[in-house]
């Protein structure tokens, strides 16, 4: 797999009050990918950038809200979200930067 494409696959972490309990509780964390992204490609992207074993992916296309901006409809853009399950004694702390 070309290393390159692995540097892009993921776009962030999707951080919120409840990735923040599944990441407490079920040692799952969720990101951000590109479209296109397949689960294999995002394993080993997480894999190479955070130096830690992943037991399971799972991935979902989020539709973009329908908004109006005064008087014109308008849409949000579309994204996918990968849903990363850690194996046991792994992790990933986004905040521990001092």
């Amino acid at each position: 797999m070309n290393q390159e494409r692995l540097m892009t696959i993921l776009l962030g972490p999707h951080i919120s009050e409840k990735t923040a309990t599944a990441a407490d509780k079920n040692n799952q964390h969720v990101f951000k990918v590109i479209r296109g992204a397949k689960k294999e490609e995002i394993k080993k992207a997480v894999e190479k950038l955070f130096d830690v074993k992943v037991s399971g992916v799972n991935t979902i296309n989020m539709n973009g809200k329908r908004k109006r901006f005064g008087q014109r409809a308008g849409k949000r853009v579309d994204w996918k979200k990968a849903i990363v399950t850690l194996e046991a004694g792994h992790d990933i702390d986004f905040g521990g930067f001092e």
